[in-house]
């Protein structure tokens, strides 16, 4: 059955919750001092089931001073029913909450026109007009106005039909996106627990479900759900929820959390945004503090107008919101804006990047025009653009921006068919980035090969902190792409790079060397002397050596050849067939060299298990 989420709008005392009340029965003033002082403080819930629609209401106080719990109401509304008394008129608040619903773009309402019991026809018409004049210009202009009384029941039934028929006419939110509950009460049942309710703005969730509170980042699982005061075993966008949550206590949870699918989306305390003021708003400098609605939670924020020095008036601007507490925030959410003080309503926008870049200079404006105004995949391939070298992935997308998660994977295939963008498994990067960086590589990796002739190639790691990008996996299958680009176990080259052949007068002397001295070479630094050559051209012409296996590395100084090396092994096998156990001096007599050296092998044959350092003395490891 369809499900539509109706809420309630206008002025305190104008009878909103007893409009409810006669069309279902329910009073929704359910805190004991709303009894007590007649009017409605927090929110109120009740609904209208038809045969074919379910219609849950949400009623909103009237008061100036509870805009903040109105605002908690108001953000999954489908349509409104604003109501006005007919003997007072449109009031500071009527205006008000319907200029916060302009604001936040609900599609569709009606108007009542409650206590005309109270008057006679002629101010009624006055009241219908002065109506009309109020919500000229904004999404209740076509609105049809009901003439009811909550008291003598007048017209009670009229209004539940027009009700219903509103309600037919509604597109009910998808079911397909990532579930979001923003909780606007929190309880506990006993033999339950804890209990959250809200309106699901998006997706579904079933009983067993592992879910996410965020910001805290608190893991749950849902115990059990209801609806309209009946157990569900699923629960979709639209419908008026209560989730029993598994351990979890109340004081963890607060109204402005949100209930999500776990790991999809991130809290944040800076947004970037499109702001539009009021037309009687006074104008809203750069640094401005604001409060700051999102849902069902409330902040306090610092507006970083964007090229701009002040909004004026009935205009809008982008904008930075750097924020006191994080919210849980997607691209294409809507939001409102109040006065730091005195409170008052100033505008409200749309978030356009819930995760901006962090520079503050030189942002494209046409990337924020699209952001703003692009279809979903123009504003997917500018979020994959800002994200440069580091690319994004397909579940960041899924919690980035407000839509179908089938649609958002239809515009990835559309800017991947377009040549738009880059993917790596289910990752993705943007053409015009890729492009930029493959040069960039290729440039890096000729000035490599330039000054390093007798390597194969960059190493990895060297490569990695030459980039400075977070998904280095990622990079290196992106690296693969590139026709120009070989990745050879764990160095990257240029295919077109050959490596220098060494010298063989060059390899003759260098073997030489260090051949001459037995076990008593020279270390490489007076070897470079010796050949005169760089020390750092030696360095990359004896690992070619030890890989081709004419020599050993025993320590960054010290090589000797294959040849020596055999030697050596040889002759402490030997030793060892006469003793148990050797000493350095023993050892140093053996080779007939100096300590130093003898230092420098032992510690190699430690660190390669030939030999054991047991004390003073070693014991041999390896015998065969």
């Amino acid at each position: 059955m369809k499900r539509v989420i109706l809420g309630t709008a206008g002025h305190i005392d104008h009878g909103k919750s007893s409009v409810v009340k006669a069309l279902t029965g329910v009073d929704p003033d359910r805190l004991k001092e709303e009894k007590e002082r007649g009017i409605t403080i927090d929110l109120g819930f009740a609904n209208i089931t038809y045969p074919d629609v379910v219609v849950g209401i949400v009623d909103v106080p009237g008061h100036e001073r509870l805009i903040k719990n109105m605002l908690a109401g108001v953000g999954g509304m489908d349509i409104v029913m604003l109501v006005v008394a007919a003997d007072e008129g449109v009031m500071p608040q009527t205006r008000e909450h319907l200029a916060i619903c302009d604001l936040l773009k609900i599609k569709s309402g009606i108007i009542v026109l409650n206590k005309a019991d109270l008057i006679d026809e002629e101010t009624l018409e006055l009241a219908k007009e002065d109506i009309r004049e109020t919500v000229k210009d904004t999404f209740l202009e076509d609105a049809e106005i009901v003439p009811v009384s909550a008291k003598t029941g007048f017209n009670i039934e009229v209004l539940k039909e027009k009700i219903r028929e509103l309600a037919l006419r509604v597109v009910e939110k998808s079911t397909k996106g990532i579930f979001r509950m923003p909780i606007d009460r929190v309880f506990t049942l006993k033999g339950f627990g804890t209990v959250v309710t809200g309106t699901v703005l998006s997706g579904k969730v079933a009983v067993e479900t592992n879910v996410e509170i965020l910001p805290t980042g608190i893991k749950s699982k849902v115990r059990g759900l209801q609806s309209h005061g009946q157990p569900q075993k699923e629960v979709s966008a639209g419908q008026r929820v209560g989730i029993n949550l598994q351990g979890i206590s109340k004081e963890d949870l607060k109204r402005g959390d949100i209930v999500t699918v776990q790991g999809k989306l991130k809290p944040t305390s800076y947004i970037e945004v499109e702001i539009r003021l009021l037309k009687d708003a006074k104008p809203l400098k750069n640094n401005a503090p604001v409060h700051f609605y999102l849902t069902t939670s409330e902040t306090i924020g610092k507006v970083k107008l964007i090229g701009r020095e002040e909004i004026a008036p009935g205009d809008s601007a982008f904008a930075h919101l750097k924020l006191e507490s994080p919210v849980v925030a997607m691209a294409k959410d809507r939001f409102i804006i109040r006065r730091f003080s005195p409170l008052e309503t100033l505008g409200g926008g749309i978030v356009l990047d819930p995760e901006p870049p962090r520079r503050k200079k030189d942002i494209p404006y046409e990337h924020l025009e699209i952001l703003s105004k692009g279809d979903l995949a123009d504003c997917i391939e500018i979020k994959i653009k800002r994200k440069g070298m580091n690319g994004i992935a397909l579940n960041e997308l899924e919690g980035w921006i407000s839509a179908d998660i089938d649609d958002i994977k239809s515009s990835l295939e559309k800017l991947l068919g377009g040549r738009k963008i880059v993917r790596v498994n289910n990752h993705f990067f943007h053409s015009d980035v890729f492009k930029d960086f493959k040069s960039s590589v290729i440039s890096f990796l000729n000035d490599f090969h330039r000054d390093n002739p007798f390597k194969e190639g960059v190493p990895k790691e060297e490569l990695r902190v030459k980039l400075r990008v977070e998904r280095f996996p990622e990079i290196l299958l992106l690296l693969s792409k590139i026709e120009e680009i070989s990745l050879d176990g764990n160095t990257v080259r240029l295919k077109s790079a050959g490596k220098e052949e060494i010298d063989e007068a060059l390899e003759r002397s260098l073997i030489r060397q260090i051949t001459a001295g037995k076990f008593q070479p020279p270390f490489k630094e007076e070897l470079a002397k010796i050949l005169k050559i760089p020390e750092s051209r030696l360095t990359d012409i004896l690992k070619v050596l030890v890989k081709q296996g004419k020599i050993v590395r025993i320590n960054d100084s010290l090589y000797i050849t294959r040849e020596q090396y055999e030697e050596m092994l040889k002759l402490l096998k030997e030793f060892f067939l006469q003793k148990q156990e050797m000493t350095v001096s023993e050892f140093r007599t053996l080779l007939n060299t100096t300590r130093k050296y003898s230092l420098d092998f032992l510690e190699y044959l430690d660190s390669n298990k030939i030999t054991l350092r047991v004390g003073d003395v070693r014991k041999l490891v390896k015998r065969g």
